[in-house]
């Protein structure tokens, strides 16, 4: 490890957890086979919210969950608690379904971050949320263009609370270094997201549901959730593993375990927040290729995020977190290039984490109602938001092929039940998303140093080939 990043806390399994502390003691394992109406794998912010709203519509129904390690031990401890209302394929939805299903996807998710908020409170979680908004900033010529042509779709898309700055306006909100513009949404707020994790677990045993930690599944069939120690038994079993789908047999193809990587700091000093502005605490973005993203801590860090080493060969997936030290020491590059006065600035801990990546970058919600089999995920680092969204589509789905209920908004949504093609086998999968990142990586850098107004040819070609356009 360099110098630079000597001293730095490095995995375990996030700062969040550091902050807030792991588990002290991890739920029962599986004892057996068991039956229920409804197993749930995965114990993160898919399926807990899933548990969590199919248990309050039908307070009857068995519900068991499923954990590998604990609940939160995936992504949904390790996001950089961005609750905002981004959703992957709004707008290859909009080619398939037409331009007014994919604003109605957009308004679920516009109101999905207030559900959010909602819910926390009413179980009395204290998350540390704040709703400032998400503001993506452009630093260069070509990054302005995007983001005008961002701005423009959001409003097409029935966003008409979003607002556009210049670099004047921009900085009197945040200090960028280089800034020319930006764009705000109000429909965003910063969370500490292992906070959300395990006061939502704790909110579903509550209301009387089952859940097992420790207790990995080998395989999903119908009406089976196969585990070491027996296997549970249920009319509806639903995937709810994202990053960690590529674990289960039969699935290492259908959704890449995409890696993103973060940093946090030493708390900041009231000068040094002086000299960066971010009173509004809005997450922060940007319009590079391969973006950054960030927000102010409640306890006043700056946590940094962006992709590191993107993909592991054959779908691997990390164990504890640890990050290489050059990801940590590019991660800590782009904060000083965004804040210059920050230079000396302590990084204090780094960790990584993988999120679920369909081949055509499509969130989804599925029920096979001749199986009963259901999933729902690939959101693509959007999660945190789209995952309640997910999960309230999913309950209403159940509901609905059970007799418990008819069809809703959200099963009309125009995700539900589609359909993507496989990842390529190894080792062009490998080959492909390393490739893919390369590319976006020297786009930003010949967008950097050039100063063109229009969007880097290299980057356009990387979108064709990743499925992305």
């Amino acid at each position: 490890m360099s110098s630079s990043t000597s001293g730095v806390v490095n995995g375990g399994i996030s700062f969040w957890y550091a902050d807030d502390g792991l588990p002290a003691a991890v739920r029962e394992p599986l004892a057996g086979d068991a039956p229920a109406d409804v197993v749930i794998v995965g114990g993160g912010y898919t399926g807990l919210w899933t548990a969590y709203y199919l248990k309050q519509a039908a307070p009857f129904l068995r519900i068991t969950v499923l954990e590998q390690k604990f609940c939160g031990y995936g992504a949904s401890g390790r996001n950089g608690g961005w609750l905002y209302n981004g959703i992957a394929g709004r707008d290859r939805y909009a080619k398939l379904h037409g331009h007014e299903a994919a604003v109605r996807l957009q308004r679920a998710m516009n109101d999905t971050v207030d559900e959010v908020i909602r819910a926390a409170e009413a179980e009395d979680i204290d998350a540390d949320v704040h709703k400032g908004g998400v503001l993506e900033v452009a630093c260069t010529p070509a990054q302005a263009a995007r983001l005008k042509a961002f701005h423009e779709c959001e409003l097409a898309f029935g966003e008409k609370d979003r607002e556009l700055y210049g670099a004047r306006e921009t900085a009197e909100r945040i200090r960028v270094a280089d800034a020319v513009g930006s764009s705000w949404t109000p429909h965003g707020a910063r969370l500490h997201p292992v906070k959300l994790v395990k006061g939502l677990a704790a909110a579903v045993e509550r209301l009387g549901v089952t859940i097992h930690e420790s207790t990995p599944v080998t395989e999903i069939r119908p009406r089976h959730a196969v585990t070491p120690y027996g296997t549970v038994r249920a009319p509806y079993v639903l995937r709810c593993t994202e990053g960690f789908t590529a674990s289960l047999k039969g699935q290492r193809r259908t959704w890449l375990p995409m890696n993103s990587s973060m940093i946090a700091t030493e708390p900041l000093t009231d000068a040094q927040w002086e000299s960066v502005g971010w009173a509004d605490r809005q997450t922060l973005g940007d319009m590079a290729h391969a973006y950054m993203y960030a927000q102010r801590t409640a306890d006043g860090r700056i946590a940094l995020g962006g992709r590191g080493v993107p993909y592991r060969f054959g779908s691997r997936t990390d164990n504890d977190g640890t990050t290489q030290a050059a990801t940590v020491e590019a991660l800590r590059e782009i904060l000083v290039r965004f804040f210059p006065s920050l230079a000396g600035l302590r990084v204090e801990h780094a960790w990584s984490g993988v999120l679920g990546v369909p081949r055509d970058w499509c969130a989804t919600v599925t029920l096979d109602r001749s199986t009963g089999l259901g999933w729902a995920g690939g959101y693509v680092g959007s999660g945190v938001a789209t995952a309640n969204l997910a999960a309230r589509t999913l309950c209403d789905l159940v509901q609905y092929d059970s007799g418990q209920g008819g069809r809703t908004d959200l099963t009309d949504l125009p995700w539900v039940n589609h359909r993507v093609r496989r990842w390529e086998p190894e080792p062009l999968r490998w080959l492909g998303v390393q490739g893919m990142y390369a590319v976006y990586r020297e786009a930003d850098r010949r967008e950097r140093t050039s100063h063109g107004a229009g969007s880097s040819r290299l980057a356009r070609i990387a979108d064709r080939v990743a499925g992305r356009s």
